[in-house]
């Protein structure tokens, strides 16, 4: 029976990491009330002043999935570029000023986008809501198939190393296929997400790349 199990959710990962791979990784996820979204850039967010908020203290901690809140409210996150600087990676041309793009000279893709007006997919705390954001994506994939990760929190290469919770769906390379893995969440005081996506030729690559994500693309907190 759990053979059987196994085989059943295989293919089932494998195609909803193929749809969350597709058109270069995108995420739109709009609130039907909310105007028109206006695009942003991987990097700092455009500072918004909140009164009351201490940006600086929410920067100074680690932002796991129940610390979401402590972000000021409609101030989006950010996501830094560092890993066009990183051995071994590239920019890729032809990235649009909403997603970032890399390649690695073993082969592997790495794409980084933030998008704003989130507010429809908000469940509960962050990690609710960022559940809600892969089954938005993909309504094959269960809750039981992510994984609790954490990214750079700060651009700060030399601070104290903080870090942001994600989520992280991974699927192994099949025959003749790439090994893939995407992190993401979703903030949802902040009323925006994060979503990188990587595509290697093997599990080995898939590891090395991670971790140079890890290193080289933090999430940058509102500066204000």
């Amino acid at each position: 029976m759990a053979n059987r199990a196994r085989r059943r959710v295989v293919p089932v990962l494998a195609a909803a990491m193929g749809a969350l791979l597709v058109g270069g990784c995108s995420v739109e996820v709009r609130d039907p009330a909310a105007p028109q979204p206006v695009a942003s850039t991987p990097g700092l967010a455009t500072p918004t002043i909140t009164p009351g908020h201490d940006a600086a203290a929410v920067a100074a901690q680690d932002l796991p999935f129940a610390a979401g809140g402590s972000l000021a409210p409609g101030t989006p996150v950010g996501i830094g570029d560092g890993l066009k600087e990183a051995p071994g990676w590239k920019a890729v041309a032809g990235s649009v000023a909403a997603e970032a793009r890399y390649e690695k000279e073993d082969g592997c893709l790495v794409a980084a986008r933030v998008r704003t007006n989130q507010a429809a997919l908000v469940r509960g705390d962050d990690r609710e809501s960022t559940v809600a954001l892969f089954e938005y994506l993909d309504p094959s994939i269960l809750p039981g198939y992510l994984k609790t990760e954490t990214l750079r929190w700060g651009a700060d290469p030399a601070g104290p190393g903080r870090t942001v919770e994600v989520l992280a769906l991974e699927q192994a390379a099949q025959p003749a296929g790439r090994a893939t893995a995407v992190l993401a969440r979703l903030f949802g005081t902040a009323g925006s997400s994060v979503y990188i996506s990587l595509a290697c030729p093997d599990a080995a690559a898939l590891a090395g790349a991670r971790a140079d994500v890890a290193s080289f693309l933090p999430v940058i907190p509102p500066s204000a």
